[in-house]
Parts: C-alpha cells; structure tokens; sequence
C-alpha cells in the first residue's frame, strides 16, 4: 500500500524496526545474531582452519622446545606438546580429554543449532567454544596431544612465562570471557526490571 507521497507500509515498518535499536548494538551482537549455521560457517571454521594452519606451520619451521623470537623478552613461538588439560595440568590423560572434548562438542554443537530465542552473545560464544574444542581435539587424535606455540613472558608472578598457548586455547578463552560478561549483563538487566 502506497500514500501520496510513494512511502509503503513495508518500507514505514522497516525504518522503526531499524530506528528502534538500542545504542548498544554492536557489529559482535549483530553477527551473533544470525542464525547459527552462519556462525559455524563465518567464524567457528575460519578460526578451526587459522588454528590447524598456524600449528602446521609451528610443526613445519619450528623445532620441538625451540623458540623463535619475535619480540624480545616478550613473545616468542615455540613448538610444546601439551597431553594433558590448560597450562599443563593432567599431564599422560589424552584419552580422558578426547572423550571429555568429544561430549563437550556435541553439547556445544546442539545448543548453538538448536532453535531457541536469539542470543548473541550466547551463541557467539558457543561459536568460538565449537572452533576451540574442535581444534585441540583434532591435535588428540592426530599427535595424541595438543600444539600450543604462543609464549607470552608478563614479567609479573606466575606469568614469567605465561605458558604456551594456541589460537584454540584462545577462542575458548574469550568464550568463557564472554560468557561471563553475558550472565552479569543478564543480571544486572534482570535487577534492573521492576
């Protein structure tokens, strides 16, 4: 339907649909929610494929327990096994984290397909969890333990240096950091509703 001066209804409702977003709106909140197979596709397999590819090249030009500086006194890459959990704990549990890993991608995986309310940070998150699971996984199954190559020395206590990590350990930490800014983002909404 059309008025006098050629504005459709359509197009009326899209402007105050569009004009109605909160300030907040962010380009992160935006792509989280999309629909999650656009999730796995555009960022949980680019970052499995950016965490296999720098791990072959870390096999391929770096020495195990060599290091390669890049700034020095600072960060280096090195080539570490990792056979047991987060910064070397459980140690010789391969078989134990393969089958922990394999039920935790499931999980993840069915909670970001599965159709519920729109969420983004929650199914960011899950995005990000699925492409870290799933790259350390594929190290379990392929080398029997995990490659980390990133070495950060902070200088401070229990980070002199900060163990070695990988783009996997990363994604799963920066889910988890988000997923803790979610629930004090959902309480404090929560209290803030009479």
């Amino acid at each position: 339907m059309t008025n006098d001066e050629g504005i459709t209804k359509e197009s009326t409702t899209r402007h105050i649909a569009t004009s109605n977003r909160s300030s907040n709106d962010s380009p992160l909140l935006r792509f989280g929610a999309a629909k999650p197979m656009r999730l796995i596709l555009f960022l949980s397999l680019p970052l499995y494929a950016l965490d296999q590819l720098t791990k072959q090249w870390v096999l391929r030009f770096i020495s195990p327990y060599d290091a390669r500086i890049v700034v020095a006194d600072f960060f280096s890459v090195v080539n570490v096994t990792n056979s047991g959990a987060a910064f070397g704990s459980f140690r010789g549990n391969n078989t134990f984290f393969v089958v922990i890993s394999i039920i935790a991608l499931v999980v993840v995986t069915v909670l970001l397909v599965r159709h519920s309310r729109s969420d983004p940070w929650r199914n960011v998150s899950l995005a990000l969890l699925l492409a870290g699971i799933l790259g350390n996984l594929t190290d379990r199954l392929l080398y029997g333990h995990v490659i980390d190559f990133l070495l950060f020395n902070l200088h401070v206590r229990f980070a002199d240096p900060w163990p070695a990590f990988n783009v996997a350990d990363s994604c799963i930490s920066i889910a988890v950091v988000l997923f803790i800014i979610h629930s004090f983002r959902k309480q404090k909404d929560a209290s803030a509703k009479p």
